[in-house]
């Protein structure tokens, strides 16, 4: 009762007046420690009941398993699923479910696939968990196609089925996101409006997203302004996404300086996001000593980030200086890096640079959906670096060209080719 009322410190009290303790007991204070957010003292209490010489048994381990899985204990657990096994219980549907689920929330996509196929019995939850693991492991895809074969078997959803997909579908831009990433900045800032005008009180992700949507839409005044106006009217500090905003909302529309002037008077030591926001333009724009300075500050706060060799490294060779360049590269290396041609990086000749152009990963992706994908069928690309200007100005020739729409993800925002006309209108 006290545990299920969320009582601890009564059900513990109770718990060590008892002169004996059966299993109910022991599973009783085991959920409840769970319910309560106390993972790691069901573990130990757990722990504690084997050394007693109580054997556990299949509502035991669903306990120890939801333990695990909060604390993200995938060590704990694995010793946990090979009792289970030892003692016969892996076919039970609850004990199967919390192994999934167990595997899915410490990110171990493989043991709860492998759990998964051996179910010979699977319920809504079984579909659930592993939905949500491979959404949380970055593996949308296997999500959605997940989701198919469920219905194919004849479960039907739930709401939180739902929420899962949806989430998956968000990530792999099986749908459009938000106006600001697809270059609508001012149909973002008509949202924003309409959105205070019904009453609803804007928070510091809704500022995220309006200075997201001004900085690629290259509304410096506007974003400003609303800068001004979270701060001063909404009375909402500023987080470091908004000081990344106001970063890159300057530096793409050459404001370098105050740029950096908003790192230089932070109230706080800014993070590699806010410097990162900085090189880029600083490439764009050719001043070369800021950008270098940047780039070492997102190299010092992330020093196994690819990014932060990456930025350096475009800014030199934009600049013509190769000798850098290599330097950077060779640090790369050095950390273990597997170099990712995506820029021409190399001080060759230009018949050569174009060579290397053809190999770019978006060009490559285009030429396999042109050999693969169905006739009419939209190509939908995702990178994590930002497209380049070379592949920026083929995609649109190539988009006219085969009568079909191509659409980016890159680093900062979506590019949305068709009709010979890109939806960033040229400002990314």
């Amino acid at each position: 009762m006290y545990a299920n009322c969320g009582s601890m410190e009564n059900a513990c009290r109770v718990f060590n007046k008892m002169h004996t303790w059966d299993l109910v007991t022991w599973n009783g204070m085991i959920f409840g420690h769970v319910k309560c957010g106390q993972g790691q003292k069901a573990l130990e209490l757990f722990q504690k009941m084997q050394q007693e010489g109580v054997q556990p048994g299949p509502v035991t381990v669903v306990g120890v398993l939801n333990a695990c899985a909060s604390v993200v204990a995938l060590g704990k657990g694995r010793q946990v699923h090979e009792q289970i096994i030892e003692s016969g219980c892996e076919s039970d549907v609850f004990v199967g479910n919390s192994l999934v689920d167990m595997y899915a929330k410490c990110g171990s996509m493989e043991n709860a696939c492998r759990v998964f196929n051996k179910m010979h019995t699977r319920d809504l939850v079984t579909w659930n968990a592993m939905i949500f693991g491979h959404v949380k492991c970055g593996q949308e895809q296997k999500a959605l196609e997940l989701f198919q074969i469920m219905q194919q078997e004849g479960v039907q959803p739930d709401p939180v089925t739902f929420v899962g997909v949806l989430n998956a579908c968000a990530s792999v831009v099986a749908h459009g996101n938000g106006f600001a990433m697809h270059g609508h900045g001012n149909k973002a800032l008509e949202h924003f409006k309409q959105m205070c005008e019904e009453g609803v009180e804007p928070n510091d992700v809704t500022f995220v997203c309006i200075l997201s949507a001004c900085s690629h839409a290259g509304l410096v005044d506007e974003g400003i302004q609303f800068y001004h106006f979270m701060t001063k009217n909404c009375m909402i500090s500023a987080k470091f996404k908004h000081y990344a905003c106001m970063v890159d909302l300057l530096g793409r529309a050459g404001h370098l300086q105050e740029a950096e002037n908003v790192i230089k008077t932070m109230p706080c030591k800014p993070n590699a996001d806010v410097w990162r926001s900085l090189p880029g333009a600083c490439r764009i724009h050719g001043n070369v000593e800021m950008g270098e300075q940047a780039a070492q500050q997102v190299l010092e706060l992330h020093p196994e980030n690819v990014v932060g060799y990456v930025l350096p490294s475009n800014i030199y060779t934009a600049a013509g200086n190769w000798d850098l360049s290599a330097n950077v590269q060779q640090q790369r290396k050095e950390r273990g890096y597997v170099p990712d041609t995506k820029f021409v990086l190399h001080n060759v000749e230009e018949e050569e640079k174009m060579f290397h152009m053809c190999h770019h990963s978006e060009k490559q992706s285009i030429a396999y959906g042109l050999i693969s994908a169905d006739p009419g069928t939209p190509f939908c690309i995702t990178k994590n670096l930002q497209v380049c200007g070379d592949c920026h100005t083929s995609m649109k020739f190539i988009s006219k060209l085969i009568g079909r729409a191509i659409i980016v993800w890159d680093a900062n925002r979506f590019h949305n080719f068709e009709d010979d006309i890109c939806s960033c209108m040229y400002y990314w």
